[in-house]
C-alpha cells in the first residue's frame, strides 16, 4: 500500500479495503471490480484501462470519495 495517498498503481482490491467509499465509484461505472478475484492483481490504471475511463477522470472521483469518507 501506500502512504496515505491513492495512487494508480494500487491494486483495486488495496484502494476499495483501505476506502471502502470509493467502491460506489467503481459500482457507479457498472464495473465488476468489486468482488472479483482480479482486483487483487490489477491496478487502478488496469481497470481504466479495461472499461475504457479517463484515469484522471477516475483518479478526481476515487479521490474525492475517499476524502468524502474521512470527514
Amino acid at each position: 500500500m501506500t502512504d496515505g495517498r491513492i495512487e494508480i498503481v494500487m491494486s483495486a482490491e488495496d484502494l476499495m479495503k483501505k476506502w471502502p467509499a470509493t467502491i460506489e465509484v467503481f459500482v457507479r461505472h457498472r464495473m465488476a471490480c468489486v468482488g472479483c478475484p482480479a482486483s487483487a492483481f490489477h491496478n487502478i490504471a488496469d481497470c481504466c484501462k479495461e472499461y475504457r475511463l479517463s484515469l484522471p477522470d477516475f483518479m478526481t472521483e476515487l479521490e474525492h470519495a475517499a476524502a468524502g469518507a474521512d470527514h
